[in-house]
């Protein structure tokens, strides 16, 4: 037996060293993870994605809402006779606040005029109505992006602190404290708080945005309605 063979042998070879990730791996964070900090991440992930898709709905629609409302008052205010643009199948806004005083005017002067003081403030209350519905209509799915922005991290939060209570769990169970052992935990735990900001910081900028342009759009209802107010005074000033 030669010397190399004695000496492994007496030597036995060393067991290669597990492999260390250079990078984070999101998808094993999620794996390894806990089921209830599995469990609150995913339901933030479906939350990011449907507030993304509000996001993009959202700006969509009022883009497309803003083009063709600008084009309905042009033609509105040119027209020398505007009821069969406010009987049209258009979908805007600006044609039902029109709709609802052209249809309090009928109604009021079915059978004679005889309070006009009355029928202004009617016009004004019934166009008022229409324009606060038209914004609420608008407005509905934002709740959701600040019920997102405001809960996401308290949510990714609950996951963090569940999955460090699990670290030291593992600490107690093998009586290790060391690094090696509570980092994996500690790491899946923070994980689920960078999911919660991940779905909260987009749903705080958008709800933000969004909030605003519905309220300038809203005062732009407010104008027109207004306008139309005024131009009804006049015809009932004449009659």
């Amino acid at each position: 037996m030669t010397l190399t063979d004695i000496l492994a042998v007496a030597v036995p070879a060393a067991t290669p060293a597990p492999a260390v990730p250079m990078r984070l791996d999101p998808l094993q964070l999620f794996l390894d993870a806990d089921i209830v900090v599995q469990s609150v991440m995913a339901g933030l992930l479906i939350a990011s994605v449907v507030v993304w898709a509000i996001i993009v709905s959202f700006w969509i629609r009022m883009g497309r809402v803003d083009r063709q409302t600008r084009d309905f008052e042009s033609r509105f205010w040119q027209a020398d006779d505007v009821e069969p643009l406010v009987k049209s199948n258009e979908d805007l806004p600006s044609r039902r606040v029109a709709a609802a005083a052209i249809a309090e005017w009928q109604t009021s002067t079915r059978r004679g005029l005889r309070d006009k003081a009355g029928l202004r403030e009617r016009l004004s209350g019934a166009m008022d109505a229409a324009v606060t519905a038209e914004s609420d209509s608008l407005s509905e799915k934002l709740n959701f992006l600040a019920t997102v922005g405001s809960v996401a991290p308290f949510v990714g939060l609950f996951g963090t602190v569940w999955g460090i209570m699990n670290s030291f769990f593992q600490i107690g169970a093998q009586a290790d404290t060391s690094l090696a052992v509570v980092a994996p935990g500690i790491a899946e735990a923070l994980f689920a708080t960078a999911i919660g900001l991940f779905a909260a910081i987009p749903a705080v900028i958008a709800y933000n945005r969004f909030s605003h342009r519905v309220n300038g759009f809203e005062t732009r209802l407010y104008r027109f309605s207004d306008r139309f107010h005024a131009s009804l005074s006049r015809e009932l000033e004449a009659m």
